[in-house]
């Protein structure tokens, strides 16, 4: 069995996620506490007890995000957990890609949550609000969706955001653009194209500014090449290097998520068994809609963390 452990994105959060680990735990519990104090704030308070609204703002659902996410590793590592010999590689969708770093020791749990709150301010700062958009794009063809992209940027930006996989392509930019290859996108014979209720046009060119934002702050902050492999967002391909790492989380801001082309990597690499570290299921539920070989896993709460446990350690 061939393991590796992925960690969601922003759209996994809810209200009380992690809670059951910070009460059962003592070292998730202590990594709640940690971010709050790397923030300057009680961050877990939000976490725990909302509101929704809080918590769903790209600032906070970040680093939340990743504090679930390592109050799981921490736990599995206070049990016997050794990450380097039982997990073959690692990645994360998006700002997940973050909590797997954090997870493989490239950043320090405090660092990661700092770079996570600039990244979520400086994203929701890059463009106004009503500017963007995003959209789903249902049941087309990969080259499909890039060509009616294509053909929308002849009035603005429009490209691909996420390549999630199971014919669900995300699409960002400014609105008119995006509207317009919705509508291409229909015409074509997507089963759907649907605008999503988002704050800011995540993984497209107008997060420029975003990414300047990141490559500061990323320069300024210590880094370790990671105990295992990354399979990073915008190669699809495994990484080990700190400072391309950084490079890439760069690229990342504004460039596609690869996560199809990512669960299909790993199925081509002998990887069996993906755990889902953190808050939801989304990526279980992807990775069994590109790849029926690979058996995904999520790990969310104490019962998850024991069958995890049994068959990692087993």
């Amino acid at each position: 069995m061939t393991v590796a452990f992925t960690f969601p994105g922003q759209g996994s959060q809810a209200v009380g996620m992690g809670k059951d680990l910070a009460d059962n735990f003592a070292e998730a519990r202590a990594v709640f506490e940690e971010v709050d104090e790397a923030l300057g704030e009680k961050l877990s308070d939000v976490i725990f007890n909302g509101p929704e609204d809080r918590l769903t703002l790209t600032a906070n659902a970040q680093p939340a995000l990743m504090a679930v996410s390592m109050a799981v590793i921490r736990v599995l590592q206070a049990r016997g957990l050794d990450l380097k010999s039982k997990v073959a590689y690692v990645a994360g969708h998006s700002l997940g890609e973050y909590s797997a770093l954090c997870a493989a020791g490239t950043f320090s749990l405090a660092d990661t949550a700092r770079l996570l709150r600039i990244r979520g301010n400086a994203m929701q700062a890059a463009v106004p609000v009503g500017v963007g958009a995003m959209a789903a794009i249902i049941g087309l063809e990969h080259a499909d969706v890039v060509a009616v992209c294509e053909e929308a940027s002849a009035i603005g930006a429009c490209q691909i955001a996420n390549d999630n996989g199971g014919g669900q392509i995300v699409i960002s930019g400014e609105k008119a653009p995006v509207e317009k290859a919705a509508e291409l996108a229909t015409a074509k014979g997507a089963k759907r194209a649907i605008l999503l209720p988002v704050s800011a046009p995540f993984h497209s060119a107008l997060m420029a500014p975003a990414a300047d934002a990141m490559r500061q702050a990323l320069a300024g902050v210590a880094k370790a090449n990671p105990v295992v492999p990354v399979i990073a967002n915008v190669k699809a391909a495994p990484v080990t290097d700190a400072d391309e790492i950084a490079r890439l989380l760069v690229e990342q801001v504004t460039g596609q998520v690869r996560w199809r082309e990512t669960v299909e990597w790993f199925a081509a690499n002998n990887v069996t068994t993906l755990y889902e570290i953190g808050a939801g299921k989304v990526l279980t539920g992807l990775a069994r809609r590109i790849d029926k070989s690979v058996n995904g896993i999520a790990v969310n709460n104490a019962a998850d963390i024991d069958t995890a446990l049994a068959a990692l350690l087993g």
